[in-house]
């Protein structure tokens, strides 16, 4: 089984210069807040923990965030219930989103710049364009959990915080992005599994379908929507989990010598 190829070449316009800017320019702004509300004495590490959960959640919020207004407040009407469901969901036939037998939601329907962009994402993966239960069902814990979630670490580190608390939360957060992260493309169909472990809950359904709603045709929409962008999401987060285990195994370290310490006084 392959993944669908509609296409051949992807169609660069407007709006994907203007969607890729627009992501580019989160990474500026937590850049750029970094310096300005960071001690100067924080580490490099710690600096790149700060850039990288501030960038997180400005996407989960400003992104993901648009992602599900639109799914919730964006629809068109359709003549009778034989229209549904949504070609990019993967709903049984019978069940219908909110109920509603005679709409259709998602960005595909909207004309809003929010609702551009992820029609722009959807070139490469349909169900970002309709309303997916698997991929909503997620995105509502990015949003309203991992969201806030990655903004406290941020302020952790700011407080310059950087004790078990920090990297508990930390460790926290990175499990979930891997869990249920965007990772969501198997190239080339199924020769290679080497995604199948990573963002397991919004890929699994797609390896079980068979990539039905993937465009992997051109480099655009494979490598860059969706390698690039998703693998962000597992890179960081392995290097976060990294990161606490060394932390949290040294902090043991040293308890255990403080008591062991502590033990041979009292003796």
């Amino acid at each position: 089984m392959e993944t669908q190829s509609p296409s051949s070449n992807p169609v660069i316009d407007r709006t994907t210069v203007l969607s890729l800017f627009a992501a580019l320019s989160v990474l500026i702004i937590a850049y750029a807040a970094s310096l300005r509300v960071l001690h100067p004495a924080t580490t490099t590490k710690l600096r790149i923990l700060f850039i990288w959960h501030l960038f997180d959640s400005l996407i989960h919020f400003t992104f993901e965030g648009s992602f599900l207004y639109n799914c919730f407040f964006t629809y068109t009407s359709v003549p009778n219930s034989s229209d549904y469901p949504h070609p990019a969901s993967l709903t049984s036939p019978g069940v219908y989103f909110m109920g509603y037998a005679d709409r259709l939601y998602g960005s595909q329907y909207g004309t809003s710049p929010t609702a551009k962009l992820w029609q722009e994402y959807a070139k490469a993966d349909q169900r970002w364009g309709g309303a997916d239960l698997t991929v909503i069902s997620l995105e509502l814990l990015t949003v309203f959990a991992a969201g806030p979630l990655a903004a406290y670490i941020c302020e952790l580190v700011r407080r310059r915080d950087s004790g078990g608390k920090l990297w508990f939360w930390a460790s926290i957060l990175a499990t979930g992005e891997l869990y249920g992260g965007q990772c969501s493309a198997s190239p080339a169909g199924y020769r290679e599994h080497w995604l199948m472990s990573l963002g397991f809950m919004t890929f699994a359904p797609e390896w079980l379908s068979g990539n039905s709603n993937l465009d992997t045709s051109n480099f655009m929409y494979l490598w860059v929507y969706l390698v690039f962008f998703n693998m962000l999401w597992v890179w960081f987060p392995f290097w976060v989990l990294y990161e606490a285990y060394n932390n949290i195994n040294l902090a043991f370290a040293r308890a255990s010598g403080a008591i062991g310490v502590e033990t041979k006084k009292t003796a």
